[in-house]
């Protein structure tokens, strides 16, 4: 089974955890000056990328809280986890 740790709860099994997409995507400072292709591009263009990916999870089935992981996508393998609106650890990206 797949353990991730969350920061908040600890090492906990994955299907507690909830898949939230790509993270650090900045919300548009002013959204009424974006474009209909700009709001497309923010909601749904991501680098989907081989390797070290920063992502969003949810511990659903404990504390609730958002935290972000780095994640291997090659390997499924959880690198490090920090709380939302840290930045990534050094030299794991």
């Amino acid at each position: 089974m797949l353990l991730i740790r969350c920061p908040h709860c600890g090492e906990r099994p994955e299907p507690e955890f909830a898949y939230g997409g790509e993270a650090h995507i900045a919300r548009p400072a002013d959204p009424s000056a974006v474009s209909d292709d700009g709001w497309a591009a923010y909601l749904y263009l991501r680098t989907n990328a081989k390797g070290v990916h920063a992502e969003r999870w949810r511990h659903t089935r404990g504390c609730g809280r958002f935290f972000n992981a780095l994640r291997d996508t090659t390997t499924d393998r959880f690198l490090a986890t920090y709380e939302a609106g840290e930045k990534p650890p050094e030299g794991l990206r």
